[in-house]
């Protein structure tokens, strides 16, 4: 298994109660594991009963094993924040008031949120050599596909943004001062360095998730959330990314061969039901099942995942990086 595993799909599917299972299987296996939620519904502390912020803080109780939440509001802020910061110490303070007005326009349109969590999500991989495994219990499907096509998407854009600026630069610089010092302005030029740390974020982050990096969709057996994996596979197939299988999650338990009555009657209806979905997602899809998973009720979270851990029984060593 890759270093960095993802569990994403459709909301609602229990995305964090598989990857918080996993991430138990990995830690009691003796990999160190560090838990990421970047679901804004952070479900983590419920599983756990445990409060967890940005920082990977210790999950009581698993030995081995560490939790923390991304705010997307937070990384939006931050994300601005920044921004504003590196930018005004680069224009006259004459526009540094309407440059503060377009930064805040820019983070209300869509994207602001996905490249504001995307840098955060960056830096976790870069920060993550204290952890054999990092686990990332996603957002849905769709807030992820357009996560993980950030680096392709904005390493072009910051190309072409770094061209301009040293076409910019050096005709300004040869027409101000003349070419003999027009090359040592163009080399300190404090955008063209931002620039292309930029750019080698998205490379850093393209590598990563191309080379150790695996994703596994989880769904349940209905048939909207058949369809919006089977979207999914697609785009994550296009953007050749590694797909370790699907995580059928909630299906409904069978009752007790000799039971009657009207419960029992609807439980053996809705598994002939979901039986002929899992029979079409085995069909339908080029990936494999890793696991079948039945709803519980009445479980605490502790036993909840100790149950699902050894339903799992997905692979935890951790492989070589891909080359």
């Amino acid at each position: 298994m890759d270093r960095f595993v993802f569990f994403g799909g459709k909301g609602g599917v229990g995305k964090t109660t598989v990857a918080s299972a996993y991430g138990v299987q990995c830690a009691r296996d003796g990999q160190r594991t560090l838990l990421v939620s970047t679901d804004p519904a952070h479900s983590t502390a419920d599983v756990f009963d445990q409060s967890f912020d940005d920082d990977p803080t210790p999950v009581a109780g698993y030995d081995g094993l560490s939790a923390m939440e991304l705010d997307p509001e937070a990384e939006v802020d931050r994300h601005m924040r920044e921004i504003q910061q590196a930018m005004s110490d680069q224009v006259s303070p004459a526009i540094v008031n309407e440059l503060d007005r377009q930064i805040e326009l820019a983070h209300r349109t869509p994207g602001a949120y996905e490249a504001a969590l995307f840098d955060r999500f960056i830096d976790v991989m870069r920060s993550s050599d204290d952890y054999d495994r990092v686990v990332f219990d996603t957002s849905p499907t769709g807030g992820t596909l357009r996560l993980l096509a950030l680096p392709d998407l904005l390493g072009s854009w910051v190309d072409r943004l770094r061209q301009k600026r040293t076409e910019s630069v050096d005709l300004f610089e040869k027409a101000a001062i003349g070419d003999s010092q027009a090359r040592a302005t163009l080399e300190g030029d404090p955008i063209i360095r931002r620039l292309t740390e930029r750019k080698e974020t998205f490379e850093f982050a393209g590598r990563m998730l191309a080379e150790q990096a695996t994703f596994f969709l989880v769904l349940n057996p209905d048939d909207l959330s058949i369809a919006e994996s089977q979207r999914a596979l697609a785009e994550l197939r296009e953007a050749d990314l590694s797909v370790g299988g699907l995580v059928v999650n909630k299906v409904a338990p069978a009752p007790e061969a000799g039971e009657t009555g009207t419960g029992a009657t609807y439980l053996r209806e809705r598994r002939r039901a979901e039986q002929a979905r899992l029979d079409r997602i085995h069909d339908e899809f080029d990936r494999p099942v890793v696991a079948v998973l039945e709803q519980r009720a009445g479980a605490d979270g502790t036993a909840l995942l100790a149950e699902l851990v050894e339903s799992m029984e997905l692979a935890t060593p951790v492989d070589a990086p891909r080359t």
